[in-house]
């Protein structure tokens, strides 16, 4: 199916950090996959990689699109939920 492909990887200050990350944007994989572009995720310490392969161009920036926004909004929730924690 690839003809087109891209490695997103992110580096966090922790391995709790990374994991939380990659657990909370993990489960869009079934609901955005299709049979034009394909996600895997994984993370290893500190590291998440999302590997992209897609049939097309077209698709390739979809997907990346997609994965960038996702990626941040997760941030942006750990961000907040960590200094909603903190906050006494």
């Amino acid at each position: 199916m690839s003809s087109h492909d891209a490695t997103l990887e992110f580096e966090y200050e922790t391995p709790s950090r990374a994991r939380l990350i990659a657990d909370s944007v993990r489960r869009e994989i079934g609901e955005i996959d299709d049979a034009r572009s394909q996600t895997t995720i994984e993370h290893q310490q500190s590291v998440v990689r999302i590997d992209i392969e897609a049939a097309d161009v077209i698709a390739l920036r979809a997907a990346l699109n997609t994965w960038f926004s996702l990626v941040d909004v997760a941030e942006q929730t750990a961000t907040i939920g960590e200094r909603t924690l903190e906050s006494p």
